[in-house]
Order: C-alpha cells, then sequence, then structure tokens
C-alpha cells in the first residue's frame, strides 16, 4: 500500500506566499509518510482578474513555480501532481493551465493542459471566462508511477464522465483532480461527481482543492478527498489549508474490479 496525499489551499494574488504554503504543507505530507502528493487547482496564483495570471506565464521547463515543484519533488523524493501552472502559448493573451506531475527525482514525466474550461454565469453575481485567457488542451494524460497508473483532469472536468473513461481506458488505476471549485456549485455538485467518477472507474480519486475565502473575493468550497473505488471516502477536509492523507491498495482495486467487472461489460463506446 502507499500514502496518497490531497493539499488544500486558500490561495492569494501573491505566487511568493503561496508558494511559501505550497512548500509548507508538502512537507507536512511527506512527513507523514505521502509518496505521492497532489496540489490544488490555481495553487501557485488565485488573481485578482484573470488577466493578470498572464504577468506569470512560464515557458515548458523554465520559471520559478516549475522549479519549486521540481525541487520540492526532489527534497521530499516524493512523487508530485503540480496543481495547475500557467505556461505560455503562441497566443500571448493566452496561456495553458497545465497540470505537471515530477517524479521523485525531481524531474517532469507529464504534464495535462485543462481541456474543459470555465465558462459560466451562475445567476449569483458570479461569472467565470476562462476562455478569454486560457486556451483549451486536447491531450488524454496518463502516466506510470511506482505506485500505478496515473490519470490527470483538473476541476471542471469533473462534469465530463467521457474524459475520465477514456483515462480508464487507458489503464488509469488512480485518478488526481487538482480543483478550484466555486462554493455555490460544490455545495450540491461536488462530492456526487467525484465519487461519481471513483465508482465508474473503479479507481482511487485524489481530489485536491482549494478551500475558502480568497482576497480576490471569491469562495471556493474545499472538501479535498481521497475516495476509493467502491466510492467510499476514505479522508476529507471540509474548508481552510491543510492535507488529507489515505493509503491505497491496489489489491483492493484489483479485487473490486474482479469481483464487479463492470468496466468489461460496456457495450456503448464515447
Amino acid at each position: 500500500m502507499t500514502q496518497v496525499a490531497a493539499i488544500q489551499m486558500t490561495s492569494g494574488p501573491d505566487v511568493a506566499a503561496n508558494l511559501f504554503e505550497a512548500g509548507r504543507l508538502i512537507t507536512q505530507a511527506a512527513e507523514s509518510g505521502a509518496k505521492l502528493i497532489v496540489l490544488p487547482e490555481n495553487f501557485c496564483l488565485m488573481p485578482m482578474k484573470d488577466v493578470d495570471r498572464l504577468r506569470e506565464v512560464e515557458l515548458v521547463d523554465d520559471g520559478h513555480i516549475q522549479n519549486f515543484l521540481a525541487e520540492a519533488a526532489r527534497r521530499h523524493k516524493i512523487w508530485l501532481v503540480g496543481g495547475t501552472v500557467p505556461l505560455a502559448t503562441e497566443n500571448p493573451e493566452k496561456c495553458r493551465s497545465a497540470c505537471l506531475v515530477y517524479n521523485n527525482l525531481g524531474e517532469r514525466v507529464a504534464r495535462y493542459d485543462k481541456i474543459h474550461l470555465f465558462d459560466v454565469d451562475l445567476n449569483n453575481a458570479e461569472a467565470y471566462t476562462e476562455s478569454a485567457t486560457i486556451e483549451a488542451g486536447e491531450d488524454i494524460v496518463v502516466v506510470d508511477t511506482p505506485f500505478g497508473r496515473l490519470g490527470l483532469a483538473i476541476c471542471y472536468d469533473l462534469r465530463f464522465p467521457e474524459l475520465f473513461r477514456q483515462l480508464s481506458e487507458k489503464g488509469a488505476q488512480i485518478l488526481a483532480v487538482p480543483s478550484s471549485f466555486t462554493a455555490i456549485t460544490g455545495s450540491v455538485h461536488w462530492e456526487v461527481l467525484v465519487r461519481a467518477r471513483a465508482i465508474e472507474n473503479q479507481s482511487y480519486l485524489v481530489a485536491a482543492a482549494q478551500g475558502g475565502f480568497h482576497v480576490n473575493g471569491r469562495e471556493t468550497f474545499g472538501d479535498s478527498m481521497i475516495v476509493d473505488p467502491w466510492g467510499r471516502i476514505i479522508n476529507r477536509l471540509s474548508r481552510g489549508p491543510g492535507v488529507v492523507l489515505s493509503e491505497i491498495d491496489l489489491d483492493l482495486l484489483g479485487d473490486i474490479r474482479k469481483n464487479l467487472p463492470s468496466l468489461k461489460h460496456r457495450r456503448l463506446k464515447c
């Protein structure tokens, strides 16, 4: 069995302060025995305005945010799922929201760019248009780790089961989902979606979220959790910064897939 961790944060517009807090929580998780650690979406920056994110855009494998992630993974000898990092595109008015995975040597071994962008009007004075500053990704990403096959998704992706089905078809056993759900949607949909994606794909799901009130006026739902392939919530944290720890057991996963082989019973392809 392997100890994994989901880190919950309440990030703000100061990148240096966010990295300091992320470093503190990574250290806490690593010292508690976690070998795979997942940071939340926007861990390094929750900007006052979306356009402010473009000031922190980095080139691939070149920038202080990526250096921080690589060094943290190397120093603690962990595998680290680096939430999201704004990476450059050919369009200077947009970036990619990229989830980067580093191995225990500090080497980047995977990159997933958020496919589904959050363009919504919640009718409560909250409206979001991620596509104004973020360019959507296209590639589905699963990476081999010492702990099992790891599939990557980000926040709004949770609402699109066809993405998770394709991760499952690529052999995913663990799903990492850095997130930043709004308080209004999270209160009704978050747990349902997280558990559903774990149950449907008979996989562990590590959901690392933002949780609390942010300087920019936004409120995120939090409730970071780790769910097993049977849909049971093993551990969770409702609000505020902290670490959610749990063991994952691939033998249990194998037994569940053997005893209830729903993945083999599929008749329709997405």
